[in-house]
């Protein structure tokens, strides 16, 4: 059975920084598209950044030149690093996997969810 297993989740000050992970098991990311989602509070979820199958990436204009997305296919692992955090980046952050287009549109594999808290 897939897994895809995140971690790195956490609570931190405003400006501080959080990388996220995102294991495969049994599933391998070449060639797929992947991406990082997010759900803040009351609102609807949202793609951060995503790795088309053809590797061009994607990011959300409100995180730009604050997060990276990269992927490790070596080791099937997916990473978000966040840097310069602000409190509107509270959210729980979800990896997933094998979509269409930029965003991995109706991606079939999901994570469980890692919870990210800033505070001001």
């Amino acid at each position: 059975q897939v897994q895809l297993l995140e971690s790195g989740g956490g609570s931190v000050q405003a400006g501080g920084s959080l990388r996220l992970s995102c294991a495969a098991s049994k599933y391998s990311y070449g060639g797929h598209c992947v991406g990082w989602f997010r759900v803040r509070p009351r609102k609807e979820r949202e793609g951060v950044a995503a790795i088309d199958r053809g590797g061009k990436v994607s990011v959300v204009d409100s995180v730009k030149g604050r997060f990276t997305i990269s992927r490790d296919d070596a080791n099937n692992i997916l990473y978000l690093e966040m840097n310069n955090l602000k409190p509107e980046d509270t959210a729980t952050y979800y990896c997933a996997a094998e979509g269409w287009g930029y965003w991995c549109l109706g991606a079939r594999y999901w994570g469980q969810g890692t919870q990210v808290v800033v505070s001001s």
